[in-house]
């Protein structure tokens, strides 16, 4: 028994012998072809990178000029249509009637033989001093003595005068 486990034990061995020969020699030819295509696929990465590193900088001042172009053309059509807007409001003032109108309307002129009206403290009389348009505050400024009032105006024209922050 003792021969025929020897026999086992060496055919096993002679066995393992041949496939890890098999292993190494299947291994030995893997490589290469492995080695070949890690290399293409290194070579073929390397190009793509480089070919993105290449156009990407071009492609950027593409785009921004692009951008840039529309955002003229737009600054064109505003200057245009404003162009439009005072051609018009300068064919609105060579009209003698509306130059007119405006005039009655701002300057609260009157024509000959007509009386004029202003209205103290409303908001029709187109004051532009918010305490003028108050009723109670027109009162109160008329009870006071004038250089209280005067004052008043001054600082009210500063606070008018600084830009808020």
């Amino acid at each position: 028994m003792g021969s025929d486990r020897f026999s086992t034990a060496a055919r096993l061995k002679a066995i393992g012998q041949e496939a890890q020969a098999r292993v190494y020699r299947a291994a030995a030819r893997r490589p290469m072809r492995r080695n070949r295509l890690t290399g293409r696929a290194a070579l073929l990465a390397l190009v793509l990178c480089s070919l993105v590193v290449v156009l990407a900088y071009p492609t950027r001042q593409y785009i921004a000029q692009r951008s840039a172009i529309a955002d003229q053309r737009r600054q064109a059509e505003q200057a245009e249509q404003r162009v439009k807007q005072l051609r018009e409001e300068k064919a609105r003032w060579q009209d003698p009637a509306y130059v007119e109108a405006q005039a009655r309307t701002y300057l609260h002129y009157v024509r000959p033989g007509e009386t004029g009206f202003t209205l103290v403290g409303t908001a029709a009389s187109g004051s532009l001093d918010p305490a003028a348009e108050n009723g109670a505050a027109d009162k109160a400024a008329a009870n006071r003595p004038w250089y209280a009032n005067l004052w008043d105006g001054v600082d009210h024209a500063d606070t008018a005068a600084e830009p808020h922050h």
